[in-house]
């Protein structure tokens, strides 16, 4: 049946601290779908979690996702028809739903210490609350009627925890996975309710939203637990198995380097963020790094991560996000982890930025000049504009803009001290000279044109090429790097090109032997 209905799906994280790249991935992946399918997504804040609840954590995971350019149909700002989209405000809703699963026999109250349990893990080897220990346990199954309500009445703490039938068969259907079947004997009577905090757990929360939020899918990143077996049993339980969604499990993130999956502190030892946004701890004050504060392009981290997992059939890595909604589908997803590269994020953003008009890029370049002291306002923008795009093929980030394109804004203060020990001598000044004279006669300061004079102007000197090019490079940029000299005087104009080797001529001294 979920075939036939509209395609809804939702991101449901935790605000228990900043958001994780792996859940970026997971968000990124439902509203892929969603699009592709002409469905909706929907935003729903999971903080049943009372006590690991972190303040700033909702607003951070909103501000990520509005950066990254993935937008919801409903949500704790967009609102809809089925709100609250914040778990804790759906208390009363959740407390109806535990007491029919009470009142049908498929839950039960369960009063066990968090000594008593611990005491039953020490005593029995494996321990698990289910069919073969629950009897042994401080419950309603095993207490009766009366001491349940005897201890209800004297408000004793309790959960409610979901009977599970042994030695059944449970099939999950997963679009990745394909069917797979687990024997609910491996299951444990999960917790789905406490009275500490009037809460639900995870696992009744999520089936009841999804249910009257009418999901289709559950996409989630997590690994393979027994969540997923458990909730078609719940699902089962409520008689909701004809509308239950389909369940896509998308393979983990892995280290970049060894096993396991990528963590914090992987990207804290190998130096790239694992988090959307810079995050500040409210606790610890410790900030860490985040894509956005790094200089990475929302449309990169799109394109990176999409990639992480899956991929689109051909050969193709550029997309920007239309073209993955058009080509996104689940038949090209991997079972098995993906691999974080890292530099290969660094990589797409490189490509997003040499793809971004010139013009656009030098606005984002304008708050770096200011950062180093130069006045955007003292240039035209396409003076800025012209600069960037000569430079533009070096960086991998805005912040690169700087050291590749700083001396199209500010003289040269000092001079690369190996290039004037190998390219300065003492006839070089009077070489600069008459490249003055050559450059104030030159008829047009188009690149080509000047070109073409001054190498021959060089050839006819019989000077060196390499020598006299470098040298006058020097004076105009301070070391000898950056894109072709002659756009580079092209654009700076004569006036600025030659004040430049005029101040070289004063201020370059001969090397030391």
């Amino acid at each position: 049946m979920t075939q036939q209905r509209k395609v809804r799906v939702r991101f449901a994280p935790s605000p228990t601290g900043p958001l994780h790249i792996g859940g970026v991935r997971t968000a990124l992946f439902n509203y892929l779908f969603a699009r592709q399918n002409g469905g909706e997504m929907i935003l729903r804040i999971e903080d049943t979690d009372s006590q690991r609840f972190v303040p700033g954590a909702e607003d951070y995971i909103n501000e990520a996702l509005a950066w990254l350019g993935i937008k919801f149909d409903e949500g704790v700002r967009e609102g809809g028809p089925n709100g609250p989209y914040r778990q804790s405000e759906r208390r009363g809703i959740y407390a109806e739903y535990v007491k029919k699963l009470l009142d049908a026999g498929k839950a039960y109250i369960a009063f066990d210490t968090p000594a008593e349990l611990e005491e039953a893990r020490a005593s029995i080897p494996n321990f698990q609350y289910d069919a073969s220990t629950r009897m042994s346990m401080r419950n309603s199954l095993s207490l009766g009627e009366e001491k349940t309500k005897e201890l209800l009445d004297a408000g004793t703490p309790y959960v409610v925890r979901f009977k599970v039938e042994p030695d059944n068969q449970v099939q999950v259907h997963d679009l990745i996975r394909g069917v797979v079947t687990v024997n609910s004997s491996v299951l444990d009577d999960k917790v789905l309710y406490k009275s500490a905090d009037m809460l639900p757990t995870y696992h009744l929360a999520n089936i009841v939203d999804d249910h009257l939020m009418g999901i289709t899918h559950v996409i989630r990143g997590e690994e393979w637990l027994p969540s997923a077996p458990l909730h078609v049993l719940l699902y089962e339980a409520f008689g909701w198995s004809d509308t239950a969604p389909e369940f896509v499990h998308l393979p983990l993130l892995l280290k970049p380097d060894g096993k396991g999956k990528l963590s914090k502190r992987d990207g804290d030892r190998l130096g790239f963020p694992v988090f959307p946004l810079e995050w500040h701890d409210p606790k610890s004050g410790a900030i860490s790094a985040g894509y956005r504060e790094s200089g990475y392009l929302p449309e990169a981290v799109i394109n990176f991560l999409a990639l992480l997992g899956w991929n689109p059939g051909d050969d193709k890595e550029i997309m920007d996000i239309d073209e993955l909604i058009s080509k996104f589908s689940f038949d090209h997803c991997s079972k098995s982890g993906a691999k974080f590269d890292f530099e290969k994020g660094k990589w797409f953003n490189h490509k997003h930025l040499q793809e971004k008009p010139d013009m656009e890029l030098a606005e984002l370049f304008k708050p770096v000049m200011k950062a180093h002291g130069v006045n955007p306002d003292d240039f035209s923008d396409e003076y800025i504009a012209a600069a960037v795009g000569l430079v533009k093929g070096r960086i991998n980030f805005v912040s690169d803009l700087w050291d590749n394109a700083a001396f199209f804004f500010r003289e040269p203060e000092s001079y690369d001290q190996k290039a004037v020990k190998k390219r300065w001598n003492a006839e070089m000044p009077t070489i600069m000279e008459e490249l003055i004279q050559q450059l104030r006669a030159l008829p047009s300061w188009k690149s080509a044109d000047a070109e073409k004079v001054i190498l021959d102007w060089i050839n006819s000197k019989g000077y060196h090429l390499g020598n006299v090019m470098n040298a006058f490079r020097l004076t105009v940029v301070g070391e000898c790097k950056g894109p072709h000299m002659f756009d580079i005087t092209e654009l700076m104009g004569p006036d600025a090109t030659i004040s430049r080797i005029e101040k070289g001529i004063r201020d370059i001294k001969l090397a030391e032997a």
